[in-house]
């Protein structure tokens, strides 16, 4: 209860900041998201039509399944330096596995038939990935996108070993000063964001999922 206390003390006098660093928390998330999206995406569909591309973006997503969030933030800091651009790539690194690995299984598991049956009906490639696969894959790929947003929402926090801000300044701070008022003030939002951005982004999955059904 103390440090329950000593929290809410610290946000009731410094409530600017915390909001400050809770706007780049979200900011560093939302963008690193995004960027992983738009990249795995794509390259997830191309593996998916692609036996030697999926092979090669498997492996490298599992080697990078293995690194910890704390050595991609280190092998990328020698590149780019202090900053919140550092720190939205390694972010965006580590959101890339499961928005991969969901999008190549759910355009590689669609049924041939599905498939076979748009092709005789005389559509062509791009009305059938934008028609029939794209639909039948949204539930998934979403799922992986959801999981995503939870690790890189968590994981934002050690942005602030770089400079890059965010809710962990105040954990790293808490734990420099053995201050536990000061980790709550950090890992309380930070752990409810995690939880909330699973529970939205769950939202548009089910529906998507009983719209196909």
């Amino acid at each position: 209860m103390a440090a329950l206390e000593s929290a809410l003390t610290y946000l009731a006098a410094n409530a600017d900041r915390f909001w400050k660093a809770l706007g780049i928390h979200l900011e560093l998330a939302a963008a690193s998201l995004a960027v992983a999206a738009a990249v795995c995406i794509p390259l997830g569909i191309w593996a998916a039509r692609s036996p030697a591309a999926g092979n090669w973006a498997m492996n490298v997503i599992e080697a990078l399944r293995v690194v910890p969030s704390l050595a991609v933030l280190i092998l990328v800091f020698p590149y780019l330096g202090f900053g919140a651009r550092t720190a939205m790539v390694a972010l965006s690194i580590l959101a890339s596995p499961p928005i991969l690995v969901n999008t190549y299984v759910a355009y590689r598991n669609i049924d041939p038939a599905v498939l076979e049956a748009a092709v005789g009906m005389g559509m062509t490639p791009g009305q059938i990935l934008r028609w029939i696969e794209t639909p039948l894959a949204a539930p998934v790929v979403m799922a992986g996108i959801r999981t995503a947003a939870s690790e890189v929402v968590a994981s934002a926090t050690l942005a602030a070993f770089i400079g890059g801000g965010g809710l962990g300044e105040f954990i790293v701070n808490g734990l420099a000063m053995n201050n536990v008022g000061l980790l709550l003030v950090g890992g309380i939002p930070v752990a409810l964001l995690a939880l909330l951005a699973e529970g939205l982004l769950s939202i548009p999955e089910y529906v998507v999922r009983r719209r196909i059904r």
